[in-house]
């Protein structure tokens, strides 16, 4: 307990020092050491990913809501990196604070929990954990884990892929960080509409990192040497699925080869209305962005007791959304256009139960 009463009492001096040194943080509140306030703090892979930018953009309007300082820290897919930072904001915080985290990779959590436990910050989790790392094991300070149902999220999409192209043909598939869980189940509920699609060949599988870039070669290469044999696109995220599409753009197949995906960033939220992607379906990142850190926040100040939550409180999927043609003018409007307008006191609003033992 004395090392993390001397931690909140850090000079001011040695503060200013330290940030001089060249800490890796995306920007440094004013009032960042106030003991009587918690700092808000945000880590994410990169802000060139579009579905991140948003999850920042719904942090930024919690902070923003009840006036507190945010911080946002990206990783640009260094777990090193990642961690480090973050131990870094626990040390200049004394632990007065809440972190609302999406982990570079799986095994992160567990030394991000670790740490926030050790420092007495609070934390959520989002995507990213080793099944045998639970909130519960680290009362009251791991306070929640969120997912979506990747295997459902992508099953529906290749269901969708496989109709909009008559329930026959070859497809290509491009998947996320191997080791990533959200990459894992979705390639899984890709692998079981395949089993019960005869019709439907997957002509080849390949990991794109979730980055558009990597996706463009890819598809690329793939299109050069199955040509006409692919009949469809299915891509793990959005940001891998816009760099198929660009691929198929250079070749003139943009509309005819349909593509899938999912985050609904508005470039597939476009590529929908354009009619070049299939569908999309969104984990609402400015919901993640914004009630990560409002569950946190809530347990940090007392106004629940962690410990004493349901089990659909602690490790929970949240609720996804399939944007489609046949809804996605209402969603443009109200969730591109417009920003969504949202109730950060109901907390566990978008809870669909609790995630599946595995």
């Amino acid at each position: 307990m004395s090392d993390q009463t001397h931690s909140r009492g850090i000079a001011r001096r040695s503060f200013l020092a330290t940030v001089a040194g060249g800490v890796t943080v995306a920007a440094l509140p004013r009032r960042l050491l106030a003991a009587e306030q918690p700092t808000l703090v945000t880590s994410i892979r990169s802000l060139s990913n579009p579905y991140h930018a948003v999850w920042k953009t719904g942090a930024d309007a919690f902070a923003a809501s009840i006036g507190l300082n945010h911080v946002t820290l990206v990783s640009e897919g260094n777990s090193e990196k990642g961690i480090a930072d973050i131990k870094a904001m626990l040390a200049k915080t004394g632990g007065n604070m809440v972190l609302n985290s999406d982990p570079n990779d799986t095994p992160d959590a567990r030394p991000i929990v670790e740490a926030c436990a050790a420092a007495g910050a609070s934390v959520v989790t989002q995507w990213n954990k080793p099944t045998d790392l639970h909130p519960r094991d680290f009362n009251p300070f791991y306070v929640s884990h969120i997912e979506f149902d990747g295997i459902a999220s992508g099953k529906q999409i290749a269901e969708i892929l496989f109709k909009s192209i008559g329930g026959s043909g070859g497809i290509i598939a491009l998947g996320g960080q191997i080791s990533n869980t959200a990459a894992i189940e979705r390639k899984t509920g890709l692998e079981q509409a395949l089993a019960a699609n005869s019709g439907i060949e997957l002509l080849d599988f390949q990991v794109a990192n979730w980055k558009s870039g990597e996706a463009y070669d890819l598809t690329s290469n793939l299109l050069t040497r199955f040509g006409d044999d692919v009949k469809g696109i299915w891509a793990a995220n959005d940001d891998m699925g816009t760099g198929a599409l660009e691929a198929l753009r250079a070749e003139g197949l943009a509309g005819k080869v349909p593509v899938v995906g999912v985050d609904g960033i508005k470039a597939a939220v476009d590529a929908v209305r354009a009619g070049e992607f299939a569908c999309t379906v969104t984990s609402d990142p400015f919901w993640q962005g914004g009630m990560g850190l409002a569950i946190g926040l809530a347990a940090h100040q007392k106004k629940f007791d962690a410990a004493a939550e349901p089990p659909d409180h602690r490790e929970f999927y949240g609720q996804a959304v399939l944007i489609s043609k046949d809804n996605v003018e209402e969603y443009y409007k109200t969730n591109v256009e417009a920003q969504p307008k949202l109730d950060w006191t109901d907390l566990w609003g978008r809870v669909t139960g609790p995630i599946r033992s595995v």
